[in-house]
């Protein structure tokens, strides 16, 4: 997609681009200072609207708060999704705080600690179980609280979704139990300790390709029901996982959502609904309901040429915008789309290099960039920022303050 696209995506009025309805230098005053991240509430609930039209009617649509965990999206899509995934004791608190209930509540990731195990069990969240040992000190932990915990095992698949940003499944991993054990591990659990309600299965993130991820959900189908013979009880819950991409590059075409949306409804339909009828199904998507919703907003502090290069130096960078800088999960780094936010519209005049103010060549938001003649003071608006932004960043290093959040 090209940078013009999203800037229709968002909207201009006199030339300046606008989020949630507001031209960006007037939100900028609104915020009172730069750097800042500002997400578009309507282009949140637009995006969660398509893909519930687009799913099978008996999948639930699932939120990973990990995708981005400021309090008033998560209470905003709390209200328009069926399910919350979280991934640490800190999301679990402001998943709960939505008024949420705990039954619709998962909490993943490896290396979940005593402590977080206790707040999960406490809460009555659904404990996605990543390994063997992570299993025995939750049954414990079920017998000191005198209470029986509910869980599903996170399966770590015999296969990897090709064409994904980050692989979370196939091979060694991490993440999960690997699918040849979960056999073994549930013989192990008794009805009495813990309440295994299911499995989630997650292969593989920020996929564009609706054949591939089409592929990937028959694989994901077929395993679970495969495994569904060893849950002791009935399978309540199946969290199908998701990777649902979005266009980030000039050359990145949007995902099919209806093309995914027809083979998930074969497969649910046709397989898993008729195998296992009382379980809740799950597609779980983060990025795909806020990241395009999202834009980091900085001010422009300093304007240079060194050597034929022209350069511009904003009060923000790779500390807030890691994933912007091409250091979160490029292998080969590229330009997020960037825009002048009061001329959004303008034609560019010539390549300029967008840089943060950290003393390290990493802080590069955009290079060789083709803008309207830059000047001290303009607003540079980076696209695709709603999800893994600030919370994904370092934000402590050097000492620079950190960015406020708005929702528009």
């Amino acid at each position: 997609m090209r940078t013009s696209d999203h800037v229709t995506a968002h909207g201009t009025v006199d030339g300046t681009l606008l989020v949630g309805g507001m031209p960006v230098d007037r939100l900028a005053e609104r915020v009172g200072s730069t750097p800042f991240f500002a997400y578009d509430r309507a282009m949140i609930t637009e995006r969660v609207a398509a893909v519930k039209a687009a799913l099978p009617e008996r999948v639930s649509l699932g939120y990973a708060v990990k995708a981005n965990p400021m309090p008033a999206v998560v209470q905003h899509l709390a209200g328009l999704v069926d399910h919350l995934d979280v991934a640490s004791a800190g999301e679990l608190a402001v998943a709960l705080d939505t008024g949420q209930a705990p039954s619709a509540i998962s909490f993943a990731g490896p290396g979940k600690t005593d402590a977080e195990l206790r707040r999960a069990v406490a809460s009555g969240v659904t404990i996605e179980v990543e390994s063997r040992t992570e299993l025995q000190r939750l049954v414990r932990t079920g017998k000191e609280l005198a209470l029986r915990p509910r869980a599903a095992v996170r399966v770590n698949p015999p296969f990897a979704v090709k064409g994904s940003g980050m692989r979370m499944g196939g091979g060694p991993q991490q993440f999960g139990v690997d699918a040849e054990a979960v056999p073994s591990l549930l013989g192990e659990v008794s009805d009495h300790d813990v309440d295994v309600v299911g499995y989630h299965v997650f292969a593989g993130s920020q996929n564009l390709s609706a054949a591939i991820l089409g592929e990937a959900q028959e694989r994901t189908v077929e395993l679970v029901l495969e495994l569904a013979e060893h849950v002791p009880g009935t399978v309540e819950y199946v969290n199908l996982g998701g990777g649902f991409g979005i266009p980030y590059f000039e050359k990145d075409e949007r995902l099919d959502l209806d093309a995914v949306g027809r083979r998930l409804s074969e497969l649910v339909d046709g397989r898993l609904a008729p195998a296992l009828p009382d379980a809740t199904v799950v597609m779980e998507l983060g990025r795909f309901l806020v990241g395009e919703a999202g834009v980091y907003v900085t001010r422009v502090v300093d304007v240079k040429e060194s050597r034929g290069r022209s350069y511009a130096v904003v009060d923000g960078g790779m500390h807030h915008q890691l994933a912007a800088s091409g250091n979160f999960g490029q292998v080969i780094r590229r330009n997020y789309p960037l825009a002048l936010a009061t001329r959004a519209l303008d034609e560019p005049t010539g390549p300029v290099t967008v840089v943060g103010c950290l003393c390290t060549p990493l802080d590069l938001l955009g290079d060789e960039v083709d803008l309207p003649g830059t000047e001290v003071g303009d607003l540079v608006v980076v696209f695709q920022a709603g999800a893994y932004g600030l919370t994904a960043s370092p934000t402590a290093f050097l000492g620079h303050p950190s960015p406020s959040e708005v929702l528009v």
